[in-house]
């Protein structure tokens, strides 16, 4: 993995996976012109422009199919139907552009017999690299320094998180005297830590000590093991790292006080209010049709009001009205107690139901983003009533509303939708993620991620 530079941490088969196939399409397309150069005189501009538009509009396709999500279980069989269904959704693309670049005839010819072998090549060999993946996977081997109850949380969640990732042992530390971990997996204490460490070849240590006061941590080893190139992180720093979330089983309070993230300058918020503004204009524009058809199927089914405002609680603990469109009957709490909205809901309408399920009743929220009172990407803006509940029930929760609440968010495309204080938890982990590494670099993944949650209808049921 690499630290990216605007902070959100991306990692590195991924950034290899994007130079790749990027570069496959445009140095491929390139290669041809060169090679039939002098019977196609083509304006070097057109080509140049032309193969950068196909190879990153290919990458926007395949984000949308999940080609460079970390799923570890998917079969060559589902590989390459998502290769064949890029294929056919590049394809159409790839003569728009034609009709849109001011290309002659005879150079249309070219390229569109060298883009489509471009696409192709790209997508087989990324078929045959999801077959050679599933054969032989790199593992990440980590030594988990401790051997109690933080070295149990620290394996359970290593063993969910990725299938590549070996735990080679336990590393007792310094007068450790209870042993919860299985015994047959502490490493003997008759090397040193970085002995121990480069003996069992690892990439890694998550110290995960149950007391780290008074001297207890042997920090003279563990600096001889991050001097020879050994990666050494806390647990929460491995799990920010690994998950993309900020576990509150591994948080202390002095982590998010004396670690890096939390940046909230003048010129990072100018940059986010400029870009929510952009993005609700565009959005409203492409989407205003949709609004207008969903406005109409809303009335015509359980009369008025269309849109539903709520107050909801925004930045700084402040009240605001978000405004969605009406997806539950008129009725839904007609006893005026507050109830968390969840799957398959009864008091949901057969329209609300279909524009749950795709996130149309999301886009009213797009005139909040313009009023300031959102932003386009955020943690989700949640009830008083529920966070008061909330913020009672889970330390660190009102950390969430130090940044504006977001149409989408890092919590939304990570977790599925969520209607208990179980989910809250789970959420806050990705919500406190984004609060402490927000970018700019972060909000376009997370607005990419939600296209293909949209697309692939993975939105509330």
């Amino acid at each position: 993995m690499i630290k990216a530079a605007l902070g959100h941490t991306v990692r590195t088969t991924t950034l290899l996976q994007l130079l790749f196939d990027f570069g496959f399409v445009f140095v491929g397309i390139l290669i041809a012109a060169m090679w039939i150069r002098s019977g196609l005189p083509i304006d070097p501009v057109v080509l140049v422009s032309y193969a950068a538009i196909l190879a990153l509009t290919l990458l926007a396709i395949n984000s949308w199919l999940g080609f460079y999500q970390r799923i570890h279980d998917r079969t060559v069989e589902d590989s390459r139907a998502r290769a064949v269904l890029s294929l056919h959704l590049a394809v159409p693309v790839a003569y728009l552009i034609f009709l849109i670049l001011p290309i002659a005839q005879v150079d249309r010819v070219f390229l569109e017999l060298s883009g489509m072998a471009a696409l192709f090549g790209m997508l087989s060999h990324r078929v045959f690299a999801s077959h050679r993946k599933t054969k032989a996977r790199v593992t990440h081997r980590i030594l988990v320094f401790g051997v109690g109850n933080e070295a149990v949380k620290v394996t359970a969640a290593l063993n969910q998180e990725d299938p590549t990732i070996q735990v080679v042992g336990f590393y007792p530390g310094p007068m450790c005297k209870d042993i919860v971990v299985p015994q047959d997996r502490v490493l003997p204490q008759t090397m040193s830590l970085v002995d121990t460490a480069v003996f069992y070849k690892v990439d890694e240590i998550v110290v995960a000590m149950d007391d780290r006061r008074g001297g207890r941590m042997p920090l003279r080893e563990l600096l001889d093991c991050r001097v020879s190139g050994i990666l050494v992180l806390d647990m929460s720093s491995h799990f920010e790292r690994m998950l993309g979330q900020i576990r509150l089983d591994a948080l202390r309070a002095g982590w998010l006080i004396f670690g890096d993230g939390f940046r909230q300058g003048v010129r990072r918020s100018f940059i986010k209010r400029v870009f929510d503004i952009i993005a609700a204009i565009i959005l409203l524009i492409i989407f205003s049709p949709v609004m207008l058809v969903t406005a109409l199927l809303v009335f015509l089914e359980d009369g008025a009001p269309v849109f539903y405002r709520q107050e909801r609680v925004g930045l700084n603990g402040r009240l605001f009205n978000v405004i969605k469109f009406r997806s539950m009957r008129r009725d839904a709490e007609s006893d005026g107690k507050p109830r968390w909205a969840v799957t398959n809901d009864d008091r949901t309408t057969r329209v609300g139901r279909i524009i749950r399920k795709v996130r149309i009743d999301e886009l009213p929220q797009l005139f909040c983003v313009l009023n300031g009172s959102m932003s386009m990407v955020g943690p989700r803006p949640e009830r008083a009533f529920f966070v008061d509940q909330l913020t009672k029930e889970i330390p660190f929760y009102a950390i969430r509303h130090s940044v504006k609440p977001g149409v989408t968010g890092w919590a939304q495309v990570r977790y599925h939708y969520g209607a208990s204080i179980e989910d809250a938890v789970q959420k806050l982990q990705y919500d406190l993620y984004y609060v402490k590494n927000h970018t700019l670099l972060l909000d376009l993944v997370v607005i990419f991620e939600t296209v293909g949650v949209v697309v692939g209808g993975k939105g509330a049921q």
